[in-house]
């Protein structure tokens, strides 16, 4: 298996993480929108990278 793809699997769960922390009462509460959105763009787009190499390695064989 391609070493990558855990670093892959690494970079979605961090997303969630991002998307689930919770900033209240902290000095970072302002930025909780922009927490959300890195999140939910890092988990699409490395999603995304994923599906793409198992279609890769599927077609070429």
């Amino acid at each position: 298996m391609d070493k990558v793809i855990f670093l892959f699997l690494s970079a979605i769960l961090a997303g969630f993480a991002l998307v689930k922390v919770n900033l209240l009462n902290t000095p970072l509460e302002s930025l909780e929108s922009i927490f959300t959105l890195i999140g939910v763009i890092s988990v699409l787009v490395f999603s995304l990278v994923i599906i793409f190499k198992a279609f890769m390695a599927l077609f070429n064989r």
